[in-house]
Formats: C-alpha cells, structure tokens, sequence
C-alpha cells in the first residue's frame, strides 16, 4: 500500500513591528522619575512608601529618586505622618508650589485670557482682557496677547514661579503652529505660534525665549474638563464648546482624537438643515445657524448694543431667569438642534458623557432638558435616559487657558530631567 502524501501547511508570516533600542540606565530612571513625580501629583499629599506601593518600586528605589526630585526642587517635603502602624513615621512629600510652571493663553473672539499653573495644576495667575479681535488684524491680536502673557509672567515670577512654556489655544483649524481656518475671526493660515513667540521675546529681550505651542481652543478645553473637572472615572466624552461658533472635541480613554489631519470635533459644521441659513464656512443649515453665540442672541432679541462677548451672555441669562418668552424660546430651539446633532455623535461614539461648555454652562438650564429629549427619543441603544447627568454642564475649574497651561506642565512630568535646571 502507498503512503499517502503529507502535506505540511507552510508556517504563517510573523509581522514583528521593528525592534526598539535596548533601554539604558538613564532611560529608565528618566521614566521612574516622571513615575514618582506622577505619583505625587496626583495623589496630592503622600509618603514614600505610599509612593512605592502605588508605583511598584522598592523603598530603595523611591528613596533614591525622591532624593533627586527634591534636590532638583520639583519636590518639597514637610511634617510628619502616622499611619497607624510599626515604624517610623513618614515625611509628606508634594509638588513644589515655586519652581517650574506653565503658562496658556486663549484667544477668542471676544477677549484674551492668561493662566498660569504651577506644577500641581493650580491656577496662580489668571488675567482676562475683553478685547474686539474681529477684524483686527492677526498680528496686532498676537502681539497683545503676547503683552497681557508678559504682564502674566511678571506676576508668576513674583512667586518665584519659572514658565517653562507656552500653549496657545485657538479657534477654528489650527495644525503645525498654524490657524489654517477661523472664520469669525477673519483669520486664514496664520503663522500664530511664530507671531506670538516673536512679539514675547520682544518684550522680554534679557529673558529665556520661552517655546510655543498651539492648540484648538475645544480640545484644550475638553482636556482641562478631563483633568481639572468633575468625570470622575468618565474617561470617554464628547466636549462641545458654544461660543461665537461651536467646537467640539472627542476624548476616548482619556486621549483626544485628533482625526487624520488633525481637525476632528468641527460639530458646529454639521448640518441641521440643508437648506437653513448660510454659514460663514460657506455651507448652509449648519448647527452654528441655530445654536451659535450670535444665533442664539438674534433669536432672543438681546441688543447689539451688549456686544457679542460676556455682557451679551449674562443677559440673556438674565432674560430666561426673569421668564422672558423670547429668550426661553430661542434657548429651548437652541437646545432641541443641538440636541439632534448630538444624538448622531452619540450613535457614532458612545461617550459616557457630554460636557456642555464655553457659554453653555450658564446656559445649560435651558437648553439640556430639550437636548436630553432628543438624545432619550434619538440614541438607538436605548441607555441616555432623560434625567441622569450623562448631558451636563462643564466645570468651572476647567477652560481652555487652563488646559493650555496643564499641556506645558504635562510636558515636565512626562520628562522632569529635561526641565532641570540643576
């Protein structure tokens, strides 16, 4: 009898990714400092040993590390603490409350807003300006930014505080240190982190140039909501800013979505109804039409006379308090579109939450019950009831110029080697 062929199945391609320098020393202590620096941080107050049991190092290890952080003064350390136990009582290690910071500057229509937080992530200077910027001139609004940034500077090293950077957050597309669109601005591929950088160093000729990011203003937004605000263990949410336009950004597992090119969250683009009013991008109906700052105003009645900025807002609150029809009924139509759009984010997506921020949260009684109608009768799983805090308002610790300043200091406890300045 003739043995039967066996045929051996050839083996299956193995795709590796490429393989990564071998980590070295230094490399793995720079990222078990960043890991205590962490550690403090967020925990606020704790002792070395807490610290070991929350990173899954030695008390060796974080007594060596400590030692370095506190003698590069990203560290202090105070008192004593008893935990119940045997042994000597442990010092209190925190932040530094001088040192490094970082600073953010957003830009809106309607004003420039400076902060400063130090390494905690505490608000240590913050000054607003109420500025026109529409139609001004790109430059001119830079540079006066950048003069409001360099007041903001003085007052943080009278705290013996030391910027280390700067984010902006901007409206509209911004990539590559550039606002390629900002329509309510008048803006239109403008080389914003060079401007601004050129016209600080100008006013501060004897000092370090301090380097300079931007960002959209949404997600800067949106990340000081996930950081600075109330979500607790929420990590996936969709963050809409209403201001003259409406920007949107999506965080999922607590890290932005970006989109290919950068401009994910442009919801106040999507279109409510084909054939609406035309938009300033040039399309028609889009969300902006009936749910934007200047929208919302017009429907209400409020005064050109109060502006487009804060005191326009403050009114119209002010109106729906008092029961004023007009503005119930514009909030409430607001509320109803906006709550459409949302409900179609929320079938892509599934967020845990939507954050209602910029002029929506002192607006928010009105427009989140006509929202969260259409969201309970729209969202096709069924689970976005109408009460419930799924559709909330933002947190007032959290805003654009706050979450511009955190993206710097982010920086510092991913890398605090890389800021030392001994």
């Amino acid at each position: 009898m003739a043995e039967r062929p066996v045929h051996v199945r050839p083996p299956v391609p193995v795709c590796r990714d490429p393989l990564e320098p071998k980590a070295g020393r230094d490399t793995v202590r720079r990222h078990n400092l960043s890991l205590v620096l962490r550690a403090v941080r967020d925990a606020g107050e704790i002792t070395r040993a807490g610290v070991a049991a929350r990173v899954g190092l030695t008390r060796a290890a974080i007594s060596s590390l400590v030692e370095q952080l506190l003698e590069l003064e990203f560290l202090s350390e105070s008192g004593k603490t008893f935990s119940g136990q045997a042994g000597r009582p442990g010092t209190v290690l925190k932040v530094a409350r001088t040192g490094i910071a970082g600073i953010g500057v957003e830009i809106d229509v309607g004003s420039v807003t400076v902060c400063v937080v130090d390494l905690a992530g505490t608000d240590r200077v913050r000054l607003v300006e109420h500025l026109d910027n529409r139609g001004t001139p790109p430059a001119q609004v830079l540079r006066r930014a950048a003069q409001i940034a360099a007041r903001a500077l003085v007052s943080a090293e009278e705290q013996e505080l030391r910027p280390v950077g700067t984010a902006l957050a901007l409206p509209g597309l911004v990539a590559a240190g550039t606002v390629r669109q900002a329509p309510h601005l008048g803006w239109a591929r403008v080389p914003a982190e060079e401007s601004f950088a050129t016209a600080l160093a100008a006013l501060r000729p004897r000092r370090p140039v301090l380097p300079v990011r931007s960002e959209n203003e949404a997600n800067l937004a949106a990340l000081a909501e996930l950081w600075f605000g109330g979500l607790g263990p929420v990590r996936t949410f969709l963050y809409i800013s209403g201001e003259i336009g409406i920007g949107g950004a999506l965080v999922l597992g607590g890290e932005l979505l970006r989109g290919a090119h950068g401009f994910a969250g442009e919801i106040g683009h999507t279109a409510v109804a084909p054939d609406g009013p035309e938009c300033r991008c040039g399309a028609r109906g889009c969300l902006e039409q009936y749910a934007g700052q200047l929208a919302l105003l017009r429907a209400a009645g409020v005064d050109e006379a109060y502006g487009a900025g804060n005191a326009a807002v403050a009114e119209l609150e002010r109106r729906a308090r008092g029961g004023d029809e007009r503005a119930v009924a514009a909030l409430e139509r607001a509320g109803l579109m906006l709550g459409r759009v949302l409900a179609g984010a929320v079938n892509l997506f599934d967020p845990a939450a939507v954050v209602l921020g910029g002029i929506y949260r002192p607006l928010s009684p009105w427009l989140v019950p006509r929202a969260a109608g259409e969201l309970s009768a729209r969202v096709v799983s069924g689970l976005w009831p109408r009460a419930g805090m799924r559709l909330r308002p933002s947190s007032a610790a959290a805003d654009a110029a706050r979450g511009a300043a955190a993206l710097v200091v982010r920086d510092v406890l991913t890398d605090p080697l890389s800021h030392a300045t001994l």
